[in-house]
């Protein structure tokens, strides 16, 4: 098509494309969380987690997820070409798609529950340098520690308002209060091993996809034929330690 008279409007667009080698985080939140009582419900959870394995089956350039609460934030490769890096379709697909898997799975984890309120999620991107991972394994560290902290101030307030206190008298209780402090606050109080509580809570949800060998037939002389398949994987592990990273040294090495 001949150049149009109205090309010049195109100078009026942005150039987003994210800088190249950077490994891609895009992280989302939910906008409703507040709508359900209980943030450490099971149901809630494995729906979210759900909703993250979905994304990562859908983006071939998505290798590794890390969600708790409300929140999942999806690692990008540093290579990816997608849309040519742009950020706002990066975000704005990402963010659709997430909602659309959380609408479409929603009946199988509240079966008794009408979605009344239409689901709503946020995002930002965040770029780290490459190709060495260690900015990335922070980061994923930092996200666990958060969790952490956030998980157990939330069970000492349910702890503290079961107990009779209000959720202001709550909070100015903990106020100022460190880990080891509302962890003998749970157990000398209230019987509560801290430890002892669900993973998922308390360390997160960790999404991957993993190579495996699986058998797709058997040959003439009855021997299996296997091939190379991704597997997505769902862990509750503790990603500060760099343990974790060793037994997975396909995900962001130095």
């Amino acid at each position: 098509m001949a150049k149009s008279e109205f090309e010049y409007v195109r100078e009026q667009e942005r150039d987003d494309r994210l800088p190249k080698f950077n490994w891609i985080v895009v992280r989302i939140s939910s906008c409703d969380s507040s709508r359900f009582e209980d943030q450490n419900d099971e149901c809630l959870s494995n729906l979210m987690n759900v909703s993250a394995k979905s994304l990562l089956e859908k983006f071939a350039d998505i290798v590794f997820a890390y969600g708790f609460g409300p929140e999942f934030s999806f690692i990008w490769k540093e290579t990816t070409t997608f849309y040519e890096r742009r950020e706002s379709k990066i975000l704005s697909l990402s963010i659709s798609f997430f909602t659309s898997a959380y609408v479409m799975k929603f009946k199988e984890f509240f079966p008794n529950q009408e979605l009344e309120f239409q689901p709503s999620f946020n995002g930002q991107i965040i770029c780290f340098p490459g190709p060495g991972g260690k900015l990335i394994r922070d980061y994923l560290s930092l996200r666990q520690q958060l969790c952490h902290f956030y998980n157990q101030r939330y069970v000492c307030l349910l702890a503290l308002m079961k107990n009779g206190k209000t959720m202001i008298e709550a909070e100015k209780y903990l106020e100022g209060m460190q880990e080891s402090g509302m962890n003998e606050l749970l157990f000398k109080e209230f019987g509560i091993n801290y430890n002892n509580l669900t993973a998922v809570f308390r360390k997160g949800s960790s999404i991957f996809k993993e190579q495996v060998e699986e058998v797709v037939k058997l040959n003439d002389a009855g021997n299996p034929i296997t091939r190379t398949r991704n597997r997505i994987k769902l862990e509750h592990k503790d990603l500060t330690w760099s343990c974790f990273w060793r037994f997975h040294p396909q995900f962001f090495p130095d």
